[in-house]
């Protein structure tokens, strides 16, 4: 139950900071395009430059990266009593896992305090370019979790987590060189958000018996979470479960087109809106103080050259 819940947790995070990712990148772009720059993070709005409100997304993204290294550090105590040759691959695994989780957590701290003091200054090229290698370094993590699990199941949910840790790398590499490329800015939202489905559906496959796939079976005798405590028995129901996986994951890819297109329509709508019913200065108007003329008085211009 404790992995379920933290994978919900992960899932919640995830989506919470790929959603403002794409909203404000969006409104971002739509309001001055010709001015858009991609940013390590979006400040929200507050009355006081100096508010607790506007680095409120860095103190969450902060506590949740400590909570998930304090998970990973705790649970790479749990006995395995699976083992490959004479290794314990769960310990290691979340060894790692925890390391590169540590790493995260020292880029926010490191952007926190080049936004907060003038002691450490971290331009966004910089940022994306770090965040780039540890995305990079989440996705050989999750690589070599799924070549070495016992569990083929957990093994293609792991293999599709390093696949979009890839694609958040290369994403940010293209940031790095790049900062005005709307596109992959919002692919990087977008690849944020569908990491938070995935870990949902992660924590749903392995450890939900309703959604566990058909042939597939919790192991009792292994700590839920540990590395092959779910298994597939037969080939068959191998095969079954990972075909399920790659359904699922092209509708978590399907999903998030959809919540990409109807944010930008949505804002597109909303700044096209304010545009059209915005400020506007009132049309110089002539009085007849400013050009000399009294009211209801009309001046005649003298003919010359008529005879009465």
């Amino acid at each position: 139950m404790a992995s379920f819940i933290y994978h919900v947790f992960t899932s919640t995070a995830m989506l919470s900071l790929g959603l403002y990712h794409l909203i404000v990148t969006t409104r971002n772009h739509l309001k001055s395009p010709r001015e858009y720059s991609a940013k390590p993070y979006h400040p929200f709005p507050s009355s006081s430059a100096a508010g607790a409100r506007r680095y409120l997304q860095l103190y969450l993204i902060i506590a949740c990266l400590f909570i998930a290294f304090l998970h990973q550090t705790l649970i790479s105590a749990d006995p395995d009593p699976l083992l490959k040759g004479r290794t314990p691959v769960h310990r290691f695994t979340s060894l790692q896992s925890a390391a590169v989780l540590f790493l995260f957590l020292l880029l926010s701290l490191s952007l926190l305090l080049s936004e907060t003091t003038s002691l450490l200054p971290f331009p966004p090229d910089l940022f994306f370019g770090v965040a780039s290698a540890l995305f990079y370094l989440h996705y050989s993590s999750s690589s070599a979790a799924a070549a070495v699990q016992i569990s083929g199941l957990q093994a293609k949910c792991d293999s599709v987590s390093a696949i979009i840790s890839a694609l958040a790398s290369l994403l940010c590499f293209i940031l790095a060189c790049q900062p005005r490329l709307f596109v992959a800015d919002v692919g990087l939202g977008a690849a944020l958000l569908l990491q938070g489905l995935w870990a949902l559906q992660t924590g749903l496959s392995l450890y939900v018996e309703a959604f566990i796939p058909e042939g597939c079976h919790k192991m009792l005798d292994v700590v839920s979470g540990v590395e092959g405590s779910t298994k597939c028995d037969l080939e068959e129901s191998k095969l079954r479960a990972a075909a399920i996986l790659d359904l699922a994951f092209v509708i978590h890819v399907l999903f998030v087109l959809l919540i990409v297109f109807l944010i930008y329509g949505l804002i597109a709508k909303t700044v096209s809106i304010r545009r059209s019913f915005g400020s506007y200065e009132a049309l110089p108007t002539l009085t007849t103080a400013a050009v000399g003329v009294e009211p209801n008085h009309i001046q005649m211009k003298s003919l010359t050259g008529t005879q009465a």
